[in-house]
Formats: C-alpha cells, sequence, structure tokens
C-alpha cells in the first residue's frame, strides 16, 4: 500500500464552499463505479439492461425517500459504469449544528449525507453479492450541480433520459 504524501496526494472537495446542501431544491448526481468498471449492466439499442449488481443500486436509489424524509428522486438512469440522478430536497432545512454538537463530518439530511448512505447501503449489498467484502465499488467522490431553475431541471432530465441512446462503450 502506497503511503499518504500530502505533497503528491491532494483532495479538494468539489463542493460549492459556504453553501447549505440541506437547502431545498434540485441537485443532479453523477456517481461513477470504481475504476469506471461497466458491473451494472450493459446498454443494447440504446436500453440499459441492468446485472443483478445494476438491479441492487436501482433498489437502493429507489429507496432513499424511505429513509430521507426531505429527499425525493426525480429522473435518473443507471448506466454500466455510473449513475445520473435528481434529488430534490423539500421542506425547510434544519437548524445548522453549532460547535460542539457532536462529531464533525457530514451534515445530517445534507446531500453529501444521503449519498454517502446510498454509496454505503448499496456497496454492502454488491460485496455480499460478490463475495468481497470491503472491496470498493465506487469511486470516492461524486459530481453535484445545483439545479437553479425549470428550464435547467427540464434540460438535465433530457440529458438523463438521453444517456443510453448515447453509450459509446
Amino acid at each position: 500500500m502506497q503511503r499518504y504524501d500530502p505533497k503528491r496526494h491532494h483532495r479538494h472537495s468539489i463542493r460549492l464552499p459556504g453553501y447549505d446542501y440541506r437547502r431545498p431544491g434540485g441537485y443532479f448526481i453523477t456517481i461513477c463505479a470504481q475504476n469506471r468498471e461497466a458491473i451494472f449492466g450493459r446498454v443494447r439499442g440504446g436500453v440499459m439492461e441492468p446485472s443483478p449488481y445494476g438491479d441492487a443500486v436501482i433498489a437502493r436509489w429507489r429507496a432513499i425517500p424511505r429513509h430521507s424524509a426531505r429527499a425525493a428522486l426525480d429522473s435518473f438512469v443507471l448506466m454500466p459504469d455510473h449513475l445520473h440522478g435528481i434529488i430534490i430536497l423539500h421542506g425547510e432545512a434544519p437548524a445548522p449544528p453549532t460547535e460542539g454538537d457532536g462529531p464533525r463530518g457530514t451534515i445530517p439530511g445534507s446531500i453529501p449525507a444521503i449519498i454517502q448512505s446510498f454509496k454505503s447501503v448499496s456497496t454492502r449489498a454488491i460485496n455480499r453479492m460478490r463475495g468481497t467484502p470491503g472491496a470498493h465499488v465506487w469511486q470516492e467522490d461524486y459530481y453535484e450541480h445545483i439545479i437553479r431553475d425549470a428550464a435547467a431541471l427540464d434540460r438535465i432530465r433530457r440529458y438523463i433520459a438521453a444517456n443510453p441512446s448515447r453509450w459509446r462503450r
């Protein structure tokens, strides 16, 4: 295993500095499989055909609203090596934690907390299926875009819907 070298290994957050990711609104999410491995299925004739691992991911994605009361799902598509989806947060964001309220880290109810939970439960499910406890399924980070208006939401929905027809691999 390679040792951590702060001069070479830099992890910079891609989150918008100062933005409260518990705020109501839409968020476009893209999560990629570890090493972009195509384990979630295949695209044939412009249609995604999920593998059993892909079925497990879809089930865990659809379960997000059961575990995050303020979250609703909009359009999403699972591809062979990534997932695109829209999460809508409703209602008022709870008061932010204050200094000393507990351990530092991901803020409950935030988009990062929702994605962290989703990645964790889907990874455990896939690793049980593969018999590979502790193996990585997802890349460490994910891409997120704050959806600012109805036109952007419509554009992203079209992008998601068309994704399998554009698959070239």
